[in-house]
């Protein structure tokens, strides 16, 4: 990739959250972007009606993160995507962040639920990145999304960190396998943030909200931006010699 080359990334489950405030701030730093919605088709608008404000293309594309069947699909419908607005046919960074949760003491966690959580954090990772490595540039960058619950324990999380420990360990392995094309891989575990995740329990109990800043070094609960901002410095130029990684961003959460 050099420098004359217009970077776009592509980021799944981009309408909100976390995934909007990294496509956000990776338009600020100069790169367009492919978000992917699930649902909510009003708000992938209006997210990519914020990156056109700042003056970079956007496009939403629909994606089912547990439909492993569609992803060949999905990739056709990015080609085309990639040639019609950029005039290319590849892209330069991956993001997985798509995700749901489920807060479930482990005695009571179900077949249905557990599977749900592989199907969308682990399986779904695998092999969307497995569909989409013919358009990512040699040379290009993925993120993977972990979670600071991979390395502490709290009640209720035994299901869905356990795919979070699942892709710090494919993570690894991506890095190993895809360093040939010079593509780095890198793992970003956020904390506890102020999002509508999990029903928007951190950011709107103020007991549980309080009880986190508490435990967290830097005393507060994290942000969107916090997370936005750490993915698009791994995204940037600057990154040249980090791959294989896990980078937690949480403030010092539980040190």
């Amino acid at each position: 990739m050099t420098g004359s080359i217009q970077r776009v990334a592509l980021i799944t489950g981009a309408s909100r959250g976390l995934g909007r405030s990294s496509a956000l701030k990776l338009a600020e730093n100069g790169v367009d972007v492919v978000l992917t919605y699930k649902d909510n088709a009003d708000a992938a608008r209006t997210t990519t009606t914020e990156i056109k404000a700042l003056g970079r293309q956007a496009v939403a594309l629909r994606l089912d993160m547990a439909d492993t069947g569609s992803f060949a699909a999905f990739a056709a419908q990015l080609k085309s995507t990639l040639a019609g607005t950029w005039q290319r046919d590849r892209f330069d960074y991956l993001v997985n962040n798509a995700g749901t949760g489920a807060q479930v003491p482990f005695a009571e966690t179900t077949e249905a639920q557990f599977d749900q959580l592989a199907a969308v954090h682990l399986k779904g990772t695998f092999f969307l990145t497995q569909a989409l490595l013919p358009l990512i540039a040699d040379g290009g960058r993925i993120v993977n999304t972990s979670s600071g619950l991979a390395r502490f324990s709290l009640p209720g999380y035994a299901a869905y960190a356990a795919m979070k420990g699942g892709i710090e360990v494919l993570t690894r392995y991506m890095a190993r396998e895809l360093a040939p094309r010079g593509i780095r891989v890198n793992t970003i575990a956020p904390g506890a943030i102020e999002t509508d995740f999990g029903g928007g329990l951190v950011r709107d109990n103020a007991q549980v909200n309080a009880h986190i800043a508490d435990a967290t070094a830097l005393g507060r609960v994290g942000l969107p931006d916090d997370v936005g901002g750490a993915v698009a410095a791994l995204l940037s130029d600057d990154n040249q010699w980090i791959t294989g990684q896990r980078i937690e961003v949480s403030g010092g959460m539980m040190l």
